[in-house]
């Protein structure tokens, strides 16, 4: 069995949580890799992971060229984790190591994804859970797969999924979209999330939204024929207008009055038109991206656990050296 866990910037509570994992791993009957990794950090979590690799033989340490990203940095677990079953986790206890025994039971079971469901959210503000709330279904009623609500990435995945989820190349990661289109059968367990062990957020509000929009625009192309119903309506709005001044002055003469409504009209057909090529320029920049089709990552260091026999080598296309 393989840990997966993407850190950046996290050595404030890093020595923390692999005990609390240590202890919950020790507990188990498989034979347990722990993965970390270490997503181009600037502070002494690196070295706290060279350490932490010297007294503990199953770790394995992963360094990427830079920070390239959660989701990059995920991709990358799951290519090098050599497990059966696969557990991503955040480093920052606000998802307890404790339920990873209950996963595994619902694995053992049968289940291919073990979704873990935040029932609550402490430590968080009512902001940031509602606005969470307002995405999740958002992205449901636009895109054509669901996602389920309220589940971070928090989970457990069965080799065959792992396997599916590293076919899949494209350069725009939304990981929570990704795990449900894998589809196979998939179980949800509820938890309460804890609040932040130590350290701060990495996910600030200007960077959630983005994500937001990344997520919509990956697993959906409604907002493009919102853009296109939207230019309909206010295209015959505006044809109606033109036929209402049309027949008004074919009746009553031509009049000077109207300078305020036509202003408004002017206004709010050039917003829908630049609202509509911004939807396009996110289409289009999306594409631009995958054109290019550079790497998802680099490795700059991999060092894999000395108690687990390495058959997965990293992809010559994605090592720094």
């Amino acid at each position: 069995m393989s840990v997966v866990v993407p850190v950046f910037n996290e050595e404030a509570v890093l020595a923390a949580f692999h005990q609390r994992l240590k202890e919950v791993l020790a507990k188990l009957d498989e034979k347990v890799e722990v993965l970390y990794v270490d997503d181009g950090s600037s502070d002494g979590t690196f070295l706290i992971l060279q350490n932490l690799q010297a007294l503990e033989k199953q770790v394995s340490v992963v360094r990427l060229s830079r920070n390239f990203g959660k989701e990059q940095a995920m991709s990358a677990g799951l290519r090098l984790a050599q497990g059966d079953a696969v557990i991503l986790i955040d480093v920052d206890l606000q998802d307890p190591p404790e339920l990873i025994a209950s996963m595994v039971v619902a694995w053992r079971d049968g289940a291919d994804i073990v979704n873990m469901r935040r029932r609550s959210r402490a430590g968080e503000s009512w902001f940031k859970m509602a606005t969470a709330y307002a995405f999740y279904r958002v992205m449901n009623m636009l895109s054509e797969v669901p996602v389920p609500p309220d589940v971070g990435d928090f989970r457990l995945l069965d080799r065959r999924v792992v396997a599916a989820l590293n076919l899949l190349s494209e350069r725009g990661r939304f990981m929570k979209g990704l795990f449900a289109w894998v589809g196979f059968r998939q179980v949800t367990l509820d938890y309460d999330r804890a609040p932040r062990a130590a350290g701060s957020s990495k996910w600030r509000y200007w960077r959630l939204f983005n994500f937001a929009i990344e997520g919509i625009t990956s697993f959906s192309t409604a907002p493009l024929k919102v853009a296109t119903y939207v230019g309909l309506l206010s295209a015959a709005l505006s044809f109606a207008y033109a036929v209402y001044f049309l027949v008004k002055t074919l009746l009553l003469g031509d009049s000077a009055q109207g300078f305020p409504t036509l202003i408004v009209c002017i206004l709010l057909l050039g917003g829908l038109q630049l609202m509509a090529i911004g939807v396009l320029g996110e289409y289009l920049g999306r594409l631009f991206v995958e054109a290019k089709a550079r790497p998802l990552y680099l490795i700059d260091v991999y060092t894999p656990a000395p108690a687990i026999a390495s058959t997965t080598l990293p992809s010559p296309a994605s090592v720094a050296r």
